[in-house]
């Protein structure tokens, strides 16, 4: 397999997400989000407030991630479904999205529950991509999830550009033995695209959740099926509620 990794961990982030520094983050996290409600842009607010409370550029990416205008909160979680509605129907699966996610979770570092509820980590692809020990854990957690869930059948869409993707695409099969579902691996491009398309989903991008019909917190259900209840840095409580 490979050598050993801790994914989406750097060592600034003890300092930088100590209890004493979510405070703080908690605090930029309400005033980025009362500015973009009120139609400034993510990208600038993030730098404004980050510099007024001289923030690193993992808290600014951080922020820019947890962060979701209410209208846009309100209209991901209109369109979200319940464990309980996935029995027979198809789920698509931003694959690397997922299984990275997992990844992190099973690395025990840090992963963050947004504004609107999703699971997000601060791990870049940036192109590349390698097998660690922890990806057949994530792989399997994500399989037998979707046994008990129930569905008819998982599309799980890889990008092609990332390397590494094939590999991951013989992986997944590998260890997907006797499943009770049809289960596919596409290795292809554009995956955010396709997947704007399609009934029923799964990722973390919230340009995807804006454009899908609806969708699942598929990487949410395996964590707390699977490892239970997880450390998240948390944003999904109190601040879009005021």
């Amino acid at each position: 397999m490979a050598v050993q990794a801790k994914r989406g961990f750097e060592p600034n982030d003890i300092r930088d997400f100590s209890p004493k520094a979510q405070e703080v983050l908690h605090t930029a996290a309400e005033e980025v989000y009362f500015l973009i409600n009120r139609g400034y842009p993510v990208k600038s607010v993030t730098t404004f407030v980050g510099n007024r409370y001289q923030l690193s550029e993992r808290q600014r990416l951080a922020l820019a991630r947890v962060v979701s205008p209410e209208a846009s909160i309100t209209a991901r979680l209109s369109k979200q479904l319940a464990p309980e509605d996935m029995a027979g129907r198809c789920i698509h699966i931003d694959g690397f999205n997922a299984l990275i996610t997992l990844e992190i979770a099973y690395s025990e570092s840090m992963l963050f529950r947004c504004m609107d509820g999703t699971i997000r980590d601060l791990a870049g692809l940036h192109g590349t991509y390698r097998l660690i020990p922890q990806t057949d854990l994530a792989i399997k957690a994500l399989i037998d999830t979707l046994s008990e869930l129930k569905v008819s059948g998982a599309v799980i869409y890889l990008d092609a550009p990332v390397s590494n993707s094939g590999r991951l695409k013989t992986r997944i099969y590998d260890l997907c033995g006797d499943i009770p579902f049809k289960l596919e691996v596409n290795v292809t491009e554009p995956v955010d695209t396709i997947l704007k398309s399609k009934p029923l989903i799964s990722s973390g991008d919230a340009i995807i959740l804006d454009e899908c019909e609806s969708w699942f917190d598929l990487t949410g259900t395996v964590i707390a099926r699977r490892i239970g209840d997880y450390p998240y840095v948390e944003f999904a409580d109190g601040i879009y509620s005021r």
